[in-house]
């Protein structure tokens, strides 16, 4: 600026105000040195918040309403908003373990569970490019009858009317095998309907069946409202159908011998356990799943086991030493990373 022109007192107050702009403009900058230097500070020193990830809308197919895969994926759901923030996640019904695979396999869902079984008898498209991020808990298989039914192993079922579990289920692929070594044949020996938790209860209570097969963890609360405010149901023990199931070829590997605890449906059982079979569950995904997204996930359903687990119990069996054994499945990367940063 030209200051020749102006008198002696104008021209000092304009050095004195462009004097007082410049330090005004040093304390501004040595401000913003100090914040820039403070957050690179931050950076340094305060933990990560985990790896990026996109922040798209992501699905994860549950099973059939009332079922424990339902009841899981809401209370996975609400924990993800945290684990995962900026990320809307829905939640697809679905028949069941079968389904849930299908729908994975082809792109129409991101994430979902399913029992180990269904997994390794799937031979679609896709088949090749699914991954598992965990193994969670196990299924039981439940065979269900009126409390007064005479009913005491599965091959008394012959000219019975079965709920088998829904076409796509898992239960419905159990089912069969278990009627198979039973000695039975689905489609003579009985009279095989296709429902799921959702109906078949009231389906038995109301006499429409004569028993169901369910399959899921411990206690699933469908089973568990049949016996309040009075028992009405029976479990029938499938110990006795182990031995003949494992020489059936060597997908039945997959099944091991379990029992049911007395405590599972105590009301039902009066203080008895029931022997029976149990399969893995996984959380599955595909390979082209993001690595970060995938890591995040992981980690949120292993912090997320004691708070699910309060309202859906077998998630209390959830455990970081076994999340990796996820046969017949490879883990994904983003899993294998989380299960790697953890590892003591």
């Amino acid at each position: 600026m030209n200051v020749t022109g102006l008198g002696a007192r104008t021209r000092g107050r304009l050095r004195a105000h462009v004097h007082r702009a410049g330090g005004r403009r040093r304390v501004l900058q040595a401000v913003l040195a100090g914040a820039s230097a403070l957050a690179l500070l931050l950076w340094w020193l305060l933990p990560s918040q985990g790896p990026s990830y996109p922040h798209r809308p992501l699905s994860l197919a549950t099973g059939v309403a009332n079922g424990v895969y339902e009841t899981y994926g809401k209370l996975l759901k609400a924990d993800l908003r945290t684990a995962l923030p900026g990320v809307r996640v829905d939640l697809l019904q679905t028949e069941g373990s079968v389904d849930n695979i299908k729908r994975v396999a082809s792109g129409k869902a991101d994430f979902t569970i399913a029992a180990a079984d269904a997994v390794a008898n799937y031979h679609g498209p896709g088949k090749a490019d699914l991954r598992a991020c965990a193994r969670l808990y196990d299924d039981y298989m439940q065979l269900v009858v009126p409390r007064d039914s005479t009913v005491t192993s599965a091959r008394d079922l012959r000219g019975k009317t079965v709920g088998i579990g829904q076409a796509d289920s898992g239960v419905s692929l159990i089912t069969r095998r278990l009627l198979t070594a039973a000695g039975l044949d689905v489609t003579k020996d009985v009279k095989a309907v296709p429902v799921g938790i959702d109906q078949a209860p009231a389906m038995l209570l109301s006499g429409r069946l004569d028993a169901f097969f369910w399959s899921g963890g411990l206690p699933t609360a469908a089973i568990a409202a049949m016996a309040n405010p009075v028992p009405r149901i029976r479990l029938v023990q499938l110990g006795d159908l182990v031995p003949r199931l494992h020489t059936m070829g060597s997908q039945m590997q997959y099944y091991r011998q379990a029992v049911m605890p007395a405590d599972a449906y105590p009301k039902v059982q009066d203080g008895q356990t029931i022997a029976t079979i149990a399969v893995a569950n996984l959380l599955v995904t595909t390979d082209h799943a993001d690595t970060g997204l995938v890591e995040r996930l992981t980690r949120a359903v292993i912090d997320s086991r004691d708070a699910i687990g309060k309202e859906v119990h077998a998630a209390q069996l959830v455990d970081l030493r076994t999340a990796v054994f996820t046969d017949p499945l490879p883990l994904h990367t983003g899993a294998e990373r989380y299960y790697r940063s953890v590892k003591p």
